[in-house]
């Protein structure tokens, strides 16, 4: 988690360095690198018994439903939305990883899930989509 997480940030940085003009083609692929990272993620979250509409999935889903808008209205001539965003995000994703990506490492910590094989030591411990919230203790 912590290699993606850092690939993230040098993306959003690479993005806020990059002339407005030329966003656009770094950030499609900051945007797919994106949809990956979620992606682990869940798959992770509903591995170690996380419901499918949880709230940290949710999450994801309202940064991607803005990520995709971002682009059109860049192609409608917004040229500058892409900063205006990175700027954002620079902001949240700290915020973010702090508690639901932390919350969902010590969860998937205890239960015994190895991230880089996506296994679970002992499945018994694992009670499959019995948690709403984000994994983290500040989530209600």
């Amino acid at each position: 988690m912590d290699d993606t997480h850092e690939e993230f940030v040098t993306m959003l940085n690479e993005l806020l360095t990059t002339p407005h003009d030329q966003q656009l083609p770094l950030y499609r692929i900051f945007v797919e690198h994106t949809v990956e990272h979620f992606a682990q993620e869940e798959r992770w979250m509903l591995a170690t018994g996380f419901a499918a509409d949880n709230c940290h999935a949710s999450h994801h889903a309202t940064i991607l439903d803005t990520l995709r808008a971002v682009v059109e209205h860049y192609e409608q001539g917004d040229t500058e939305i892409i900063s205006r965003l990175a700027e954002a995000l620079v902001e949240w994703f700290p915020q973010h990883a702090a508690s639901m990506d932390a919350g969902l490492a010590l969860h998937m910590k205890d239960v015994g899930f190895d991230s880089r094989t996506e296994t679970l030591a002992d499945p018994s411990k694992v009670r499959p989509a019995s948690m709403s919230g984000c994994g983290s203790v500040s989530c209600s």
